[in-house]
């Protein structure tokens, strides 16, 4: 579980760390946040969207050389809720990786499965997370880019 503090501008990562954000804006499709990442010398920050009515988590890592090339973007089913102060996001294990010039394809299925059948996630939980990447995928593979699928859902902001 994430959680965002929305006024001070940090996360608390379900490790127990805290990282200060360098953008933390909520809009009205839902969150958009930018972290450092000093951990990863190819990368220079992490974009993170959460997308509460999708029930998606997106994330891009932003790389310290200009000419590189982004990282994919990944997708990440998730439970979000927010109040006034704060957003929470239980991430539910099951994404899709989408390159800029490849194909979707399905990540952390491994950790998923074990996740459900050790009982870790709900039953309720997973056929969310299985509903939601499906419909993503099918969603995505139609429009062809994320962007334009991001478009499709009224989401202009550029990513």
């Amino acid at each position: 579980m994430e959680i965002v503090d929305i006024i001070g501008s940090q996360c608390r990562q379900p490790s127990g760390a805290v990282s200060r954000l360098d953008l933390c804006r909520v809009q009205s499709w839902g969150l958009a946040m930018e972290r450092p990442s000093p951990e990863a010398p190819e990368q220079e920050t992490e974009v993170i969207w959460l997308l509460p009515d999708l029930g998606l988590r997106l994330l891009r890592h932003r790389p310290r050389r200009r000419h590189s090339r982004p990282g994919p973007t990944v997708f990440t089913a998730a439970r979000i809720e927010s109040d006034a102060h704060s957003w929470t996001a239980t991430d539910l294990l099951l994404g899709l990786e989408i390159g800029d010039d490849g194909p979707a394809r399905i990540a952390r299925a491994e950790q998923f499965a074990a996740a459900v059948e050790s009982g870790a996630l709900l039953q309720r939980e997973a056929d969310f997370a299985l509903q939601t990447i499906h419909r993503t995928l099918g969603e995505i593979t139609a429009h062809r880019d994320v962007r334009q699928w991001l478009a499709h859902r009224g989401i202009f902001d550029p990513w």
